[in-house]
């Protein structure tokens, strides 16, 4: 399918795992993408590989905790397509911290910046374009089912959570501006931070009901969903992407040991 036709998206965090995902199911609906990611190099080898089968692509290196290098990097992006229809937060990974108890302030502060205010940058970064987008905007922030059930890692499951309330308050704030907010929740998905944790993934893939833990794709395909038109009347869900865990939810915390989905 070729849903994105003529449309413009930014996703973050898209040099690597789900990101990288989103943004290659995304050039191949038809869109061109902006590959942003604080890691340049290898946002620009995504965009290469992107162009090289034929998709409008661009690397945009952006750092979504400042909202000084989000507002440049919507901007290259709107100078060098001419406008933005969608946006994927995806940018915002867990942190290896403390237990509860031995947390300070800052270690809040670093996750909050990176996963809840790096999000609210783009947005408000965004949003001009989107308004204006004669295809109507869409915004589709990758939360996780930590914000819905509790898998542990205490920060990252409150900001994730934050991310909802975020999105519902938005949909219904701007959806008489043509703009549609909603929110993807993965639950686990082989990624490069399980690389270090050998048998954990398949641990974890064993209390899912659908039978494995998750692939960036699985993500991805969602993503495009909700940024097509497709999902033209949908504004403000959270959709859970999990393959059922969330129905099993206190077997996933155990066989996880608290570690982030």
């Amino acid at each position: 399918m070729r849903r994105l036709e003529e449309r413009v998206a930014v996703v973050t965090g898209a040099a690597h795992g789900i990101g990288r995902g989103i943004a290659e199911r995304l050039a191949a609906e038809g869109a061109a993408v902006a590959v942003a990611d604080i890691d340049g190099e290898a946002g620009e080898r995504v965009a290469q590989g992107l162009a090289a089968q034929g998709a409008r692509a661009v690397a945009v290196a952006c750092d979504v905790t400042s909202r000084e290098d989000v507002e440049r990097a919507v901007g290259s992006v709107v100078d060098r397509f001419g406008g933005l229809d969608v946006l994927v937060n995806n940018a915002g990974g867990g942190r290896s911290l403390p237990e509860f108890e031995d947390l300070d302030t800052e270690d809040w502060h670093r996750q909050g910046d990176l996963t809840l205010l790096g999000a609210v940058h783009c947005v408000r970064a965004a949003l001009p374009h989107l308004i204006a987008s004669r295809h109507g905007g869409r915004v589709v922030t990758v939360g996780s089912i930590n914000a819905l059930a509790p898998f542990g890692s205490v920060p990252y499951s409150a900001y994730k959570a934050g991310l909802i309330s975020l999105t519902q308050n938005l949909a219904a704030r701007y959806a008489d501006r043509g703009v549609r907010f909603n929110l993807v929740a993965p639950g686990t998905v082989g990624t490069r931070v399980w690389e270090d944790k050998p048998g954990r993934l398949e641990a974890i893939g064993r209390t899912v009901p659908l039978g494995r833990v998750g692939r960036p794709g699985d993500i991805a395909a969602a993503v495009a969903f909700l940024a097509s038109d497709d999902a033209e009347w949908i504004t403000g869900v959270t959709l859970p992407v999990d393959g059922g865990a969330l129905l099993n939810a206190g077997r996933l915390f155990t066989a996880a040991s608290g570690h982030d989905t």
